[in-house]
């Protein structure tokens, strides 16, 4: 189990200053998508067969949900910005399920997010990062 946690650390740790880095048009994000794409396979226990057929169709999902991001930036846009990735999931997750089974293909979307919670997470509780102590008043 320690092992376990250790690489998992270790990998969320290296997934943390990638993803900090500044994000070149693929460069940054090719790395954060391979990162994805490995974290939700180890999740989902994906068979090397099942890693094949579903790497080709996550990546295409990957690369339209980032768009849907970038094109959606700002607070005024959030609710498109939702919409697309709802209308995104929707559209993938009959894909998804096609190479994993109902169960499995509908858990694609909440490990991304899991990724996503984890990578804030480490990069929000890494040294330099420390929020400042509140002042007391007096």
């Amino acid at each position: 189990m320690k092992k376990i946690l250790l690489i998992t650390s270790m990998f969320l740790i290296s997934a943390v200053s990638l993803w900090a880095q500044d994000d070149d048009e693929d460069g940054g994000n090719e790395k954060i998508r391979d990162k994805m794409n490995e974290y939700i396979q180890q999740r989902l226990s994906l068979s090397d067969a099942e890693a094949k057929k579903f790497t080709p169709v996550f990546l295409e999902y990957f690369k339209e949900w980032r768009k849907a991001l970038q094109d959606n930036k700002g607070p005024e846009k959030r609710l498109d910005r939702e919409k697309k990735v709802i209308d995104l999931r929707l559209r993938y997750r009959g894909q998804f399920q096609e190479i994993l089974g109902e169960k499995r293909g509908n858990q694609v979307f909440n490990q991304q997010d899991r990724f996503i919670q984890e990578l804030r997470l480490l990069r929000q509780n890494r040294p330099g990062n420390n929020p400042r102590p509140l002042r007391r008043g007096g």
